[in-house]
């Protein structure tokens, strides 16, 4: 099978046969239907704040979800195109395991943080970002932070734990990004964003969209994180990327009548402009010039980060041989989760919550919850 890029887009394996895996919460009874109702922030996180930091150009505004009062900061970061929401049902989980706090951030030019430059998204500036948030949430003495990365968000983090841009690093978690397959991958990159759908008729429809293709496995993540990945259109038009069904998914009558066809067409673009049109909210196509300096030489840096580190893949094939070489020599812990998507943490968000909760109580960083069974 073909490499595939890891920017958060792609599902590294194909959909099981008969569905989703047990943790999707994708099993349905005959003739049963699926909901797609989306589901809000709050039930996953406490608290949402918009972190201003200052720059150059005059203030940027990060938008963080934060849960937990104790215990050591886990600073998550997503992947391209994604959002904080994308943490969402792992964070529910990660609280109920261990003692920590929880801050899960927009990255620039993604979900709802507002940025004066956002067509920067070079893997310097967004590591100085993740600093300077950093800074203003905790001041000069900042408590212990293990950052942790999805796709691009785990390339963000290497970057950042290796400039040193957060002084009280205690760990490193990366989950689905390795240097070479990512690399291999980026030709093919540009032709997958023009297969998805340029609009949706709805978000509803848009999370449909997530977890027919794949690309979300789970469907309370979808919910949730969905909202992250798309907006409304400011003027909602007539556009044959309209996804008001899933191409290839679900199938329509093509044995129709051409007056029919014309009266129904007049009828959806009458519809249409009733609706309001979702599309997405980061143009990744447009990002491809920052794509190289992202994960070229990802591996090395990882592997020179002074703390514990932690590799978490979606399958075995991802190993780089610098990553094989330093797995043998014992520079980081790795873990294989099977039957996961590329958004591993979404997938499977019970399985990385303990593949994280284990590490951190091993190396001495926090404690399990009283009263919960390892």
């Amino acid at each position: 099978m073909e490499k595939q890029l890891h920017l958060n887009l792609l599902p590294s394996r194909p959909p099981m046969s008969g569905g989703f895996q047990s943790s999707s919460k994708m099993k349905m009874g005959p003739g049963r239907k699926r909901d797609f109702t989306p589901l809000s922030w709050s039930q996953y996180f406490e608290t949402i704040e918009d972190v201003e930091v200052e720059n150059e150009n005059g203030k940027d505004i990060f938008r963080v979800y934060c849960s937990g009062a104790h215990g050591p900061v886990l600073l998550l970061l997503h992947g391209g195109g994604h959002s904080a929401l994308s943490w969402a049902v792992f964070t529910a989980v990660i609280c109920s395991r261990i003692n920590c706090r929880v801050v899960a951030m927009d990255l620039r030019a993604h979900g709802d943080s507002k940025v004066k430059n956002p067509d920067d998204l070079s893997a310097d500036t967004m590591a100085k970002d993740i600093g300077k948030v950093v800074e203003v949430l905790y001041g000069e003495n900042p408590p212990p932070i293990m950052i942790i990365g999805h796709s691009m968000g785990g390339a963000i983090a290497v970057h950042t734990a290796a400039a040193n841009h957060v002084p009280s690093l205690l760990g490193l978690c990366v989950i689905d990004v390795v240097e070479g397959t990512a690399m291999d991958a980026l030709n093919s990159m540009q032709n997958f964003l023009r297969s998805r759908p340029k609009t949706f008729k709805s978000l509803e429809n848009a999370i449909e969209w997530s977890v027919k293709s794949g690309q979300i496995r789970n469907m309370e993540s979808a919910r949730v994180s969905m909202g992250g990945q798309v907006k409304k259109c400011e003027e909602p038009t007539r556009s044959p990327a309209v996804s008001n069904s899933i191409e290839g998914i679900i199938e329509e009558d093509e044995e129709v009548e051409e007056e029919s066809n014309k009266k129904r067409m007049k009828e959806d673009d009458q519809e249409i402009k009733k609706e309001s049109i979702f599309t997405w909210r980061v143009e990744l196509s447009k990002t491809e010039k920052y794509w190289e300096g992202w994960f070229r030489g990802l591996s090395s840096l990882f592997l020179t980060c002074p703390v514990p580190k932690l590799l978490l893949l979606a399958g075995v094939d991802r190993l780089d041989k610098d990553l094989t070489i330093g797995q043998m020599q014992g520079k980081f812990q790795m873990q294989v989760l099977p039957q996961c998507g590329h958004a591993v943490h979404e997938d499977a968000p019970e399985k990385v919550a303990d593949a994280l909760a284990t590490f951190m109580v091993r190396h001495k960083f926090t404690e399990f919850k009283e009263g919960y069974l390892c």
